[in-house]
């Protein structure tokens, strides 16, 4: 099997910036998963509340709390830890975020889709 990667150079992702969002076909024709970057490393999942299956950013990715402290459902306010996708209030509490395979190597970022489960 041929992995399924998306490919961004790191400049594009600033930290607790706007985050990068990127189709997931393989999960359905409107699905899409996104990319932050926090404490200078980037964190991608797929785009979806662990509540409800609906998408977090309230604008096009725009997934950040106004602190940078945590990534947030723009529906019913769920806090997820940007680091490992672990929701820490909202009604998802104790749930996660669908985690996704990123690393950074030589300025660009390779996220692997075949790593969704």
């Amino acid at each position: 099997m041929t992995q399924n990667t998306v490919i961004l150079k790191s400049e594009v992702l600033e930290e607790g910036a706007k985050g990068i969002r990127f189709p997931l076909p393989m999960l359905g024709e409107f699905a899409t998963g996104f990319v932050v970057r926090f404490h200078g490393k980037p964190y991608a999942y797929v785009n979806q509340c662990a509540h409800v299956p609906i998408e977090l950013d309230w604008n096009e990715g725009d997934f950040f709390t106004t602190q940078k402290d945590y990534l947030i459902c723009s529906t019913h306010g769920a806090h997820y830890r940007p680091d490992n996708g672990f929701c820490v209030m909202g009604p998802c509490k104790g749930k996660s975020l669908k985690a996704i395979q990123v690393t950074e190597q030589n300025q660009e970022i390779s996220i692997n889709l075949d790593s969704i489960k």
